[in-house]
C-alpha cells in the first residue's frame, strides 16, 4: 500500500456529522447517514480492504456441529481483544494504518469513539447473515456499532423482537450507519440473501470492546 493510497480517504466524507434518519421509530436509534463516500473513495476503500485485510472463512459452532462459512472475516482492534460469538472465539489483530484512517474519519462524524472493527466480505447476494443481536458481553452495553459498507447495495432488516415489525433500509455503496442505545435489546437484524445480487460487498463494523 503506497502513501497515495492511504490520503485516498483524506477528504472522502461528503455529510456533515448532524445529518442522518433514525429508522427506527421506537427502542432504539438507527442512524442512517446515507452516503457519505465518494464514488471514486469507495471504489478506492473497497480495493485497499479486499488487498491488505487478512480474511479468513469465518468459523462457528451451531448445536455442536463446526460450520465454516463462505463468506469472510477478520477481526482488528487497539489491543488483542477477544472477541466470542456463535461459541467460536477471535483474537483481535492489530489496526492497519488504513483501517486507523477509517476509524477516524467514522469517530469524526458519529461523535462516538471505537476500539475494534469487525469485517465482513460477502462474495455476493448468496451469503448473508442470519437474524441476531449484537449482544455479546464483550461488547459496551449499549455502545454504539458505526457500519460501513463498500461495494454491492444489499437489503438490511430489523425486526422488533416483541411485536415482530420489520423494517427493511438499502445500505448503499460508501453509506454509513449506526446502531445504538436499546437497539440491540429491543431488535434483531439481518442481511437476508439475495439472487438479485452478483457482486462482493465489503462491510465494517466499529465497536467497543469492555472489561479485558
Amino acid at each position: 500500500m503506497t502513501v497515495r493510497d492511504l490520503n485516498v480517504t483524506r477528504d472522502i466524507f461528503d455529510t456533515s456529522p448532524n445529518e442522518y434518519t433514525n429508522i427506527l421509530h421506537k427502542d432504539g436509534s438507527a442512524l442512517y447517514y446515507g452516503v457519505v463516500f465518494s464514488q471514486k473513495s469507495s471504489t478506492a476503500c473497497y480495493k485497499i480492504l479486499l488487498d491488505d485485510i487478512k480474511w479468513q472463512r469465518d468459523q462457528a459452532i451451531i448445536h455442536g456441529k463446526h460450520i465454516e462459512t463462505n463468506r469472510k472475516i477478520a477481526w482488528y482492534g487497539s489491543l488483542e481483544f477477544k472477541y466470542t460469538y456463535s461459541n467460536t472465539t477471535k483474537n483481535a489483530l492489530p489496526w492497519t494504518a488504513y483501517l486507523l484512517q477509517l476509524k477516524e474519519k467514522v469517530e469524526l462524524v458519529t461523535g462516538e469513539t471505537f476500539n475494534s472493527c469487525l469485517l465482513n466480505l460477502y462474495h455476493d447476494g448468496n451469503e448473508g447473515m442470519a437474524w441476531h443481536s449484537d449482544g455479546e458481553k464483550d461488547l459496551k452495553e449499549q455502545g454504539a456499532i458505526a457500519s460501513l459498507t463498500f461495494g454491492a447495495e444489499r437489503k438490511f432488516s430489523f425486526k422488533h423482537k416483541t411485536t415482530h415489525e420489520k423494517i427493511d433500509i438499502f445500505l448503499q455503496n460508501g453509506s454509513l450507519l449506526v446502531m445504538k442505545g436499546v437497539t440491540q435489546q429491543h431488535w434483531l437484524h439481518r442481511l437476508p440473501p439475495t439472487t438479485t445480487v452478483s457482486s462482493p460487498r465489503i462491510n465494517l463494523t466499529f465497536r467497543t470492546i469492555v472489561n479485558q
